[in-house]
């Protein structure tokens, strides 16, 4: 049986679910001006586990039940895909994808008025609701000041090393070698990948096309 309990490192999840179901929880995540993993996170820490286990899991899609997607990047980019509907999220790891679904279902029970939740302590309540609102209004200041602080992405791609350096946020003329590459491509990763709450596809594929240009040594 998999354990609710999540451990410290945080992981990207593919969570497979049917297209109403992830339509209804982009929906909500709008809504409330928050990502998929903040729902499901919130869910995990006020419900807790045992809450979350006993929950319905709203469950996989049907075998016939397939979308037809093109790939953005990587060596099949262009290329178009079956694949199962599904959400994604950055989440601490040890979850399973069912757990994340019956955290997002209770979510959208609660947003839907079929699920209330009771806290035993008066103005409880209220409390954890600030808590989860002030949640929210902290990922979106931490939104704009990386939208700040990133690189704008290149009109045309990454051509040379120069535009590369600037990419991976190293100073013109700089010389890293390849480990210092690595260890900044994988810090800026963390941010700019489009499983995390604050991913941008633009920036990431142009992380991956810097530290590409860099280890050819052009």
């Amino acid at each position: 049986m998999t354990s609710l309990k999540p451990s410290y490192a945080s992981r990207s999840y593919v969570i497979p679910c049917t297209a109403a179901f992830r339509d209804q929880v982009l929906g909500l995540a709008t809504r409330r001006h928050a990502s998929v993993a903040d729902i499901a996170r919130a869910v995990l820490l006020v419900v807790g586990s045992a809450g979350v286990a006993g929950h319905d899991d709203p469950g996989e899609p049907m075998a016939a039940e397939r979308e037809r997607v093109v790939v953005k990047s990587g060596a099949l980019e262009g290329r178009a895909l079956l694949r199962k509907p599904r959400l994604q999220a950055r989440l601490p790891g040890g979850l399973s994808a069912a757990t994340i679904r019956k955290a997002l279902a209770i979510a959208l029970a609660l947003d839907q008025g079929r699920l209330e939740l009771r806290v035993g302590a008066a103005g409880a309540g209220a409390a954890v609701e600030r808590r989860l609102e002030a949640a929210a209004e902290e990922g979106q200041r931490l939104a704009q000041m990386i939208g700040a602080l990133a690189f704008d992405p290149l009109a045309h791609g990454v051509r040379n090393r120069a535009e590369a350096l600037y990419v991976l946020g190293f100073p013109p003329g700089a010389m890293p070698d390849q480990r210092t590459v690595r260890e900044r491509f994988r810090l800026l990763a963390r941010v700019h990948h489009p499983d995390g709450a604050f991913g941008d596809h633009r920036r990431m594929t142009q992380l991956n096309e810097a530290v590409a240009l860099l280890q050819r040594g052009r």
